[in-house]
């Protein structure tokens, strides 16, 4: 065995509490407040009840600060972004760190044009911001760098994303999470891999946003961002695994998908989990 997989197995002995968080998230239903995009809000209230959270999208200015006092977690998406929309996640954070509600960030299509990118950033520079959910490209563009994005999809990376991921967590204060083929997770002094998945995650809107809801559903009960991180991404990915064995194509799969959340249980979890870290 050489140093490396001992790094791992040490690590992973450390996360064997990661399959209990599904029950104990199913006897709290916690309450998680979204201010997300219109194109997956169906989707990922359903991937939140699916779990055992209870989801409610709140947007207006009016009502963000009263709302968000009621939640375990805040989920800031800006996939479909207009400037007003920041406004109102600006009142939510403030009152969510007043309160020391979690809030997770989904910086969806940064790097793809100027509004995005600066409000983004923005976001990080006056809200503490508990864990940050991205594709390579996202991530990348916060740091300023090279990468490609054609719309929302990520397509190239100038450098190694474990790197972009250390570095994105030590320069904002939270735990980053990259997702693609292998998802990895670092907040700047861990880091670790996810191999579980399918590539049918990729044929549906939304398997993104789904995992950043699963995030702010983990955080909830568990305070430590990058294991609830790490909860929230093998969850994803092992149902999706198990969704894909009965699906058709793209249309059946989101279906099973939000079936196989439901379903899941610890020893499902514990059996099928496929995490590595790296010391």
């Amino acid at each position: 065995m050489n140093q490396q997989q001992e790094d791992s197995n040490t690590g992973l002995e450390k996360l064997e509490g990661l399959a209990s968080l599904v029950r104990i998230i199913r006897a709290r239903k916690p309450l998680v407040h979204h201010i997300t995009n219109m194109v997956v809000m169906n989707d990922t209230a359903n991937v939140t009840l699916a779990i055992g959270a209870l989801p409610v999208m709140a947007h207006a200015r009016e009502e963000v600060e009263e709302m968000v006092s009621l939640a375990s977690a805040l989920v800031l998406n800006i996939g479909t972004l207009v400037p007003e929309q920041i406004e109102a996640m600006l009142l939510a954070g403030r009152q969510a760190n007043e309160r020391q509600i979690p809030i997770v960030l989904d910086p969806v299509g940064a790097g793809a044009t100027r509004l995005r990118t600066e409000s983004a950033l923005r976001l990080l520079r006056e809200l503490h911001i508990t864990a940050l959910r991205g594709n390579a490209s996202e991530i990348g563009a916060l740091l300023g760098v090279e990468g490609e994005t054609r719309g929302v999809e990520s397509i190239s990376l100038s450098e190694e994303r474990e790197s972009v991921a250390q570095r994105a967590a030590r320069q904002f204060g939270c735990c980053v999470t990259i997702t693609g083929a292998r998802d990895v997770i670092s907040d700047g002094r861990r880091l670790a891999y996810v191999e579980n998945g399918h590539p049918l995650l990729a044929s549906i809107t939304g398997s993104g946003c789904m995992a950043t809801t699963l995030v702010a559903a983990f955080l909830a009960v568990e305070p430590d961002a990058w294991k609830a991180s790490i909860a929230a991404l093998v969850t994803l990915g092992l149902a999706g695994e198990l969704a894909a064995q009965k699906a058709a194509g793209p249309g059946t799969f989101r279906s099973h998908l939000i079936d196989a959340i439901a379903a899941l249980d610890e020893e499902t979890i514990r059996r099928g989990q496929k995490v590595s870290v790296i010391a």
